[in-house]
């Protein structure tokens, strides 16, 4: 799944692309010429794109969750103060949410640099104490390996913390994975992406994916092909 960015300018899309596999490849060629920021998890398959250059951003909430899981697993003091300072840091966003661009910018630079590194030397420091290959070593280790993708987002003011909004429109499919184990074949497969992508894209902007759907196939069949773009779901939404 490929979402975009609600804090950057431009329409509000979500693409769902199928492939057979889970391959780097399958990434690479559909984003094959475009140059820009991705966010993605620590998955070795995707390392080819930024070689390649595009610009790699971490999220924040992988790191969250690695710390989460292991205070949830043994009360970890260390987990403890890890998520203290990662709730910080999601409070100063949470504070900028309603702000311009600018304005964003200058409140990361001003609260969340500082506390990243803050953080930063206290995840430096907590790593010489804990035993090589511990659960604690490897969420402080997750966390320093991605440690520049990770700080990335603070210097700018549209690029997002964490990758939870694309996590969130891939959790209808993952839901209800067991009643489409099987879609038939592979066109069978892209089709139902395509589809998902227009319904998942509609509830994003705004509008009542059923409803949407219903009028566009009303208007389709008199639409000409000049004027089809006027038919997608973040177009209406901007008509409405």
């Amino acid at each position: 799944a490929y979402r975009s960015n609600d804090l950057d300018e431009g329409p509000r899309i979500v693409v769902f692309d199928y492939q057979t596999g889970r391959a780097g490849a399958h990434a690479r060629a559909f984003l094959s010429g475009w140059q820009g920021q991705l966010m993605v998890d620590d998955y070795a398959g995707y390392k080819a794109m930024f070689a390649a250059g595009i610009t790699e951003l971490a999220c924040m909430a992988h790191v969250c969750r690695k710390f989460f899981d292991l205070h949830a697993a043994n009360g970890s003091p260390i987990a403890a103060e890890a998520l203290r300072r990662i709730g910080q840091l999601y409070a100063v966003e949470q504070q900028g949410r309603e702000l311009a661009p600018t304005e964003r910018f200058q409140l990361r630079q001003d609260q969340a640099k500082p506390l990243l590194s803050d953080w930063h030397a206290w995840l430096l420091a907590a790593r010489r104490t804990v035993a090589v290959g511990s659960g604690t070593a490897r969420a402080i280790d997750y966390a320093l390996k991605r440690w520049p993708a990770l700080l990335r987002y603070a210097d700018s003011g549209t690029l997002p913390i964490d990758n939870n909004p694309v996590e969130n429109t891939i959790r209808p499919i993952a839901v209800g994975k067991k009643n489409w184990l099987f879609a038939g074949s592979e066109r069978a497969g892209r089709r139902a992406a395509a589809i998902q992508t227009l319904l998942a894209t509609a509830k994003l902007n705004g509008l009542e994916p059923l409803r949407w759907l219903s009028e566009t196939l009303e208007k389709l069949p008199s639409c000409p092909n000049s004027k089809i773009d006027s038919l997608l779901p973040f177009a209406q939404s901007t008509q409405s």
